[in-house]
């Protein structure tokens, strides 16, 4: 193929040697059988046993020479076979020949062992200094020498070492397409794939016209640039002159020509740097010449105040790093007379200064009178919340308990859905009403932080346990992560973001997870919770921290949009940053940032309930002073099985009778009739009984002085409304039922 070698695959040569070994073997072993015969004396027996010598070897020879027949048409149908698929190779070569010459592209192929099987003229073509070992299948490495030899790419000239090792290396991992630059001007694109023998075909590409069109299109984009840049310029009032690293002018503004009185019959008067100099100073009197000195040193932008022509110019000079440098003039006359202006306003503002402050003494202390009102309506806020919790509470919590009751009971299906609904009902308004008394709390300054060292572990284990039954309910995975750390912050207040996050995460997420993460930062911990849920658009998160704000798609799912607004109130007082990351349709990341803390090695404390003293079965008393709600407690606790004693003080005669039948478990109300709390009744009634009686606290009032109270007394506590739920497993663990 015009003078390139096309080597000759020859198939078949193994198992033809083999035949004719075969062949000569079996001519061997009949010579000898002949020779054996012919020479054979018996030495003792007769003409008889030489004949049946005789025709033991015939029948051998014939055997022998039958086997080497058919081994003779053996060979000769391979040796036909082999012809046959040599004329095919033949005419394949001759095909595959004729497709890659018709080829404009260039193209070479290679072995496993990386030398050249066959290319075409255009390949010669494109690099000419390869056709002189073309012929001898040399390996790729000795192509790329060559090339790097005879300088044939630019990266070749500029430095043949590196550029042979990127090009072997390219070639070796055959990853698809690359470009070089030739010597001569050309632009190759290279494509090389490994073939599934273990070979690499290439296809070599001139592209120089394509790389030609994309210069001349960059040409006119960048003089699309500089006319969008001197438009620009020319919009600046200020003037705008560029020079370059020989001082050369190479562009400026309409400012300029107006600032330094030019125009086009003495335009050339500014040519280079140092003829603007002498005609700044020179024909328009600059007093400041220095303002237009050319700097080299530093790269810091310096301002000089001068005068031009009886005005008043800021002179603004940058070096640039290709060695240039840019001058500004900001004719700033009209700016210093409105400067002088403005201090003549000054001085008589002052004096108006000093004949308002007797005027703002007087008003500062009305503010202080005002201020004094507002802590006093805050302490009568206070006090109306924990009046409104308990009074709003009781007659809701009583619903709750008949409702509870009434689902304990075999009723119809009609009337056992409109318990549920009431049931669901109920559940909205107690969420409610909870997250409107903590934002009045917290807006009423009635809630205090305690910030102390605490562990995180304790919290996360908290809402693994608080929040996993409700995740799997829904259907969805939910990490909590395991750490040791410890932060600075209100515990309480601190669980109750978290669980505002992991609650809002798990409502508004369908399908996948949600996540607790904490990551340890530089002297602080951010603790996150991720879902994947739908998202929310940047329009819309700072309005969900608002109240009753519910954006996008979540406006159809149940929620009263108050616990982000409780966040927000919460992370403000104990100064903790809240973020959010969130993609649309991906999900959200809410996060809290908290001061880190070297953990702290404590005692394990005793949890409160676990100390109470217990006993299986037996008679429960319960005392309140509403009604409703003995009704709705004894209804809902004989549906459990238990024996219900009601009660609306510690003095009244069924008491005495429940002590003289045995009592196994106190409930009693925390705000009793006149000012009888809950813990001095329990304490009454032990005393009556000479023993101490399992009791718990049933509470709407949710200030920190009385959980602390209860606490110290081991008094387990629930909140008014009473969840049904919390109540029974409270009974469970202290073994009344």
């Amino acid at each position: 193929m015009n003078g390139i070698a096309y080597p000759v695959v020859r198939e078949g040569d193994d198992e033809i040697a083999q035949l004719r070994a075969r062949v000569q073997q079996l001519e061997k072993i009949n010579s000898a059988l002949m020779d054996r015969v012919e020479r054979s004396i018996d030495m003792e027996g007769g003409a008889f046993s030489m004949f049946e010598t005789a025709i033991a070897l015939e029948s051998v020879v014939r055997d022998r020479t039958s086997a080497l027949e058919a081994a003779m048409s053996e060979l000769n149908r391979v040796i036909a076979e082999l012809a046959a698929a040599n004329d095919d190779a033949t005419a394949a070569r001759i095909l595959l020949r004729d497709a890659i010459e018709t080829l404009n592209d260039g193209f070479a192929l290679f072995d496993a062992n990386d030398r050249m099987i066959l290319c075409n003229r255009a390949y010669i073509r494109i690099f000419p200094s390869v056709e002189e070992i073309s012929h001898a299948s040399p390996e790729f490495a000795e192509i790329a020498i060559r090339l790097a030899n005879t300088g044939a790419t630019v990266g070749a000239n500029i430095a043949p070492e590196r550029w042979l090792r990127d090009r072997v290396d390219r070639h070796r991992r055959a990853e698809g397409a690359h470009v070089q630059a030739m010597s001569d001007g050309r632009w190759i694109q290279i494509n090389e794939i490994r073939t599934s023998d273990g070979g690499i075909v290439g296809v070599y590409t001139d592209i120089t016209s394509v790389k030609a069109e994309d210069a001349r299109q960059r040409a006119l984009e960048l003089a699309e640039r500089n006319l969008a840049l001197q438009a620009t310029l020319d919009t600046l009032s200020e003037g705008v002159c560029l020079f370059d690293a020989q001082h050369r002018m190479q562009a400026s503004n309409e400012g300029l020509m107006r600032v330094l009185a030019l125009s086009g019959d003495n335009a050339e008067a500014v040519r280079d740097h140092a003829a603007l100099v002498r005609w700044c100073v020179d024909s328009l009197g600059l007093d400041s010449p220095e303002a237009l000195g050319w700097r080299h040193e530093t790269m810091q932008r310096l301002a000089a105040e001068c005068k031009i022509g009886g005005r008043n110019f800021i002179i603004r000079s940058v070096p640039l790093s290709n060695g240039g440098m840019v001058f500004t003039f900001d004719d700033v006359t009209d700016h210093m007379r409105l400067q002088r202006s403005l201090t003549e306003t000054a001085e008589t503002l002052e004096r108006r200064v000093s004949e308002r402050t007797a005027e703002l003494i007087e008003v500062n202390r009305q503010l202080v009178d005002a201020k004094n009102e507002a802590e006093t309506a805050n302490r009568s806020k206070t006090s109306f919340l924990a009046a409104a919790s308990h009074d709003l509470l009781q007659p809701l919590n009583a619903a709750r308990l008949f409702v509870s009751a009434m689902d304990g009971q075999a009723l119809p299906d009609r009337p056992r859905a409109l318990v549920q609904q009431t049931s669901t009902a109920l559940d909205s308004v107690e969420d409610l009403l909870e997250a409107l008394f903590e934002i009045s709390r917290l807006d009423a300054g009635a809630i205090q932080p305690e910030i102390v060292d605490l562990p995180l572990g304790s919290i996360f284990n908290t809402l693994r346990v608080e929040f996993a039954p409700l995740a799997a309910a829904g259907g969805l995975q939910f990490d909590v992560a395991d750490t040791g750390v410890w932060v600075r912050s209100d515990a309480r207040l601190l669980r109750r973001v978290l669980q505002n996050f992991v609650s809002n995460a798990i409502r508004y997420t369908e399908v996948g997870q949600v996540a607790v993460e904490v990551e340890q930062l530089a002297g602080s911990v951010r603790v996150t919770v991720r879902d994947t849920g739908p998202g929310i658009a940047p329009g819309d998160r700072d309005e969900i921290f608002e109240e009753f704000r519910r954006v996008g798609r979540t406006q159809k799912i149940p929620g009263k949009g108050l616990g982000l607004a409780i966040v927000r109130r919460v992370s403000t007082m104990l100064g903790h940053e809240i973020a959010l990351q969130s993609t649309p349709g991906q999900g959200s990341a809410f996060s809290i940032s908290l001061p880190s803390v070297a953990p702290v090695v404590s005692a394990v404390r005793e949890d409160p309930a676990a100390t109470v003293s217990s006993s299986t079965g037996g008679m429960v008393l319960v005392i309140d002073n509403d009604p409703a709600i003995l009704s709705g407690m004894e209804a809902l606790l004989e549906n459990w099985g238990l024996e219900v004693v009601t009660a609306r003080d510690p003095g009244d005669v069924v008491v005495t009778v429940a002590l003289a039948q045995g009592l196994a478990m106190l409930i009693v109300d925390y705000q009793l009739d006149d000012g009888l709390m809950g813990d001095t009744a329990i304490a009454m009634i032990r005393k009556m009984a000479g023993r101490e009686i399992p009791a718990m606290v049933i509470t709407a009032d949710r200030a920190e002085e009385a959980k602390t109270l209860l606490a110290s007394l081991a008094l387990p506590v629930l909140h008014k409304p009473v969840k049904p739920a919390q109540l029974r497993a409270l009974l469970r663990q202290m073994d009344v039922i």
